[in-house]
């Protein structure tokens, strides 16, 4: 044990989270010979399918699982989203997330946190012990919440994220390397403040894991050219977390958990294109790439991930759909929806959520009407330029999956019966006895 835990009261329980981003639970069950490591955990504590939310976008998923809320609380929807009363569109950062995170409760009680690489998390916090922020940070400078932190990572030759765009290129080989250096540097760093032992909770993510899957997953599940490469890229992730597993006391638990599952694609679809083909959005002028360029004929629109909106009158800007026809045009929209298949002969949305039903909150304003959770295999887009076809290939094999994402602990006492994201956060503070209002989250404990 070291000098910090010499100071700390021993009776303190303490949780490190380890998130595998878009991990999915078949994969773990299907291979235990390459996850030899949470097959173990599993056998001694808990383990199970973790629902994700709707929509299943990292970017709405990891402020849900850090907060227990869903989007309408949390402000962010998507990768995209729209702003309110304007067709401005903005990526979400961290500063968007309107409720309050998992480890600004830990600290407020008292405790420290350390969270490195959290997706949604820029800029830093510097509020917490540490923290490296994640997804969509610009660099190591401005992602690192004090100076010893950053000199620190970039002695690791720590990667804020994989390079996705050699993902693209026919031979995956630099990729593949790429994503390995990648984990390995977070794997350093994770191991190096793991180490310090100064810590109540230690929350950091692997996020290698979703850009593996977007480009070979596809190769994994038709046992195709990069097959091996994506399981021995599994095989390692799974022994750091054996590592880091052993290195922990007994007063500390370890958790693990994906923020959505995963699947093969087979068709990109181009919602705003499908819009457009069935009379329900048009545009202003042949040169469109933006929400901006639609024109006031417009009944309906699309963004990322399968996210529907009604152009309603006195909510967006040159809204055409009256309120009094609000519900009537949403039905016709859905039976639309519900009509598209592809060009294998099989629908496309396998269920189609109404807003209201998921999204609630004071910042549900920007919610959208509808939600499609897709048939496996098909990958929503909405794009508002370059495609002229509904269906079309990319550079991708491999989708984010609504139904199976995982958790594994080792705290065998966990209930994962019907667990989804919002359970994490309240969990976690169970396990470290910080008290908290059971009514300001969207899911229970599992403890």
């Amino acid at each position: 044990m070291g000098l910090f835990d010499r100071l700390r009261d021993d009776d303190d329980d303490r949780v490190v989270f380890l998130g595998i981003d878009g991990v999915p639970l078949d994969l773990v069950e299907d291979h235990p010979d390459v996850f030899e490591n949470l097959t173990d955990i599993a056998e001694t504590g808990s383990w199970g399918r973790l629902e994700s939310i709707v929509p299943p976008e990292s970017s709405a998923c990891w402020p849900s699982l850090t907060t227990g809320k869903n989007p309408g609380a949390t402000g962010v929807y998507g990768f995209q989203d729209r702003e309110v009363d304007s067709y401005e569109t903005y990526v979400p950062l961290g500063r968007h997330v309107k409720a309050t995170r998992l480890w600004d409760r830990v600290t407020d009680a008292g405790r420290d946190a350390t969270v490195l690489n959290v997706p949604v998390t820029f800029p830093p916090s510097t509020r917490v012990q540490r923290m490296a922020s994640g997804f969509l940070s610009p660099d190591l400078d401005a992602a690192t919440s004090d100076e010893e932190l950053r000199e620190t990572l970039d002695d690791f030759d720590y990667r804020i994220d994989v390079n996705a765009k050699l993902g693209h290129d026919d031979d995956k080989t630099e990729f593949i390397e790429n994503a390995h250096a990648t984990l390995d540097a977070r794997y350093d760093a994770f191991s190096h403040y793991l180490d310090q032992d100064d810590w109540d909770l230690f929350f950091g993510v692997f996020m290698s894991t979703d850009r593996v899957n977007h480009f070979l997953f596809g190769d994994y599940a038709t046992d195709g050219e990069y097959a091996d490469e994506f399981l021995e890229f599994y095989r390692k992730l799974d022994g750091y977390i054996g590592e880091i597993r052993d290195s922990l006391d007994d007063d500390t638990t370890l958790i693990v958990a994906s923020d959505h599952g995963f699947t093969r694609l087979e068709w990109e679809v181009n919602c705003n294109q499908f819009l457009a083909d069935e009379g329900w959005l048009s545009y202003a002028d042949d040169d469109h790439d933006a929400l901006t360029d639609i024109d006031d004929e417009t009944r309906a629109y699309s963004l990322i991930p399968g996210r529907f909106y009604l152009n309603v009158e006195g909510r967006e800007p040159n809204g055409v759909v009256p309120e009094s026809e609000y519900e009537a045009t949403r039905e016709a929209l859905i039976d639309d929806l519900e009509s598209l298949t592809g060009p294998d002969g099989r629908k496309v949305c396998r269920r189609i959520v109404k807003g209201e039903t998921v999204f609630d909150g004071d910042h549900d304003g920007i919610a959208p009407d509808l939600v499609v959770i897709p048939a496996d295999g098909f990958d929503l887009k909405s794009g508002f330029s370059g495609k002229e076809a509904v269906f079309t290939e990319g550079p991708r094999n491999g989708m984010h999956k609504f139904e199976n994402s995982l958790l594994y602990s080792t705290e065998p006492d966990l209930d994962l019966s019907d667990a989804n994201l919002f359970d994490v956060t309240p969990t976690v503070l169970d396990l470290l006895d910080v008290e908290y209002n059971a009514q300001q989250f969207d899911g229970n404990s599992l403890a």
